[in-house]
C-alpha cells in the first residue's frame, strides 16, 4: 500500500495541473499518507471535522492538525455550516479540486500499472482482499 501511495504522490508531484507549489511539496515527499486521508474522505461538498475523522479511521485532533496543514497549503478552507450555526465545515478550494482531479488520475494510472505488472487476476484478487479487509472488523 505503501508503494502505491509512493507512486501516487509521485505521479501528482508531476501532474502539469497540479498547482507549482503543491507539486514541490509532493515531490519533497511533504505530503504524506496522512493528506492522502483528506484527499480520499473528503466529499466535494464538504465535511465536518468528526465526521473526516472518523470515515479517515484518525482522531478528531489529528484531522484537525492534518485540515491546519492542508489549509496553509490552501488545499481546504473551513466555512460556517448553513445546518448548525455551531458546526464548521471543511471544503476544497480550487486549488484543492485541481489536487482532487490529479489525484484521481493518479490514481487510475497507478491501478493500471499495478494491474499490467502482476496481471488481472491478480489484481482482482487482491481489490477482492482489500474489500474483505477493509469491511472487516478486528479481533
Amino acid at each position: 500500500m505503501r508503494r502505491f501511495d509512493e507512486r501516487v504522490l509521485h505521479l501528482m508531484a508531476h501532474n502539469v495541473d497540479v498547482p507549482l507549489a503543491l507539486s514541490n511539496l509532493a515531490a519533497r515527499a511533504q505530503v504524506s499518507a496522512a493528506h492522502i486521508h483528506i484527499t480520499r474522505h473528503l466529499a466535494v461538498e464538504g465535511a465536518r471535522l468528526t465526521d473526516l475523522a472518523q470515515s479517515a479511521g484518525m482522531s478528531k485532533q489529528a484531522m484537525g492538525d492534518l485540515v491546519d496543514q492542508c489549509e496553509a497549503w490552501g488545499l481546504v478552507r473551513r466555512e460556517s455550516d448553513s445546518r448548525d450555526a455551531r458546526a464548521r465545515l471543511v471544503r476544497f478550494t480550487p486549488i484543492g479540486l485541481a489536487w482532487l482531479q490529479a489525484f484521481k488520475e493518479a490514481v487510475a494510472q497507478a491501478e493500471a500499472e499495478f494491474r499490467a505488472e502482476v496481471g488481472d487476476e491478480i489484481a482482482t484478487v487482491v481489490a477482492i482482499g482489500l474489500e474483505a479487509y477493509a469491511g472487516g472488523t478486528a479481533t
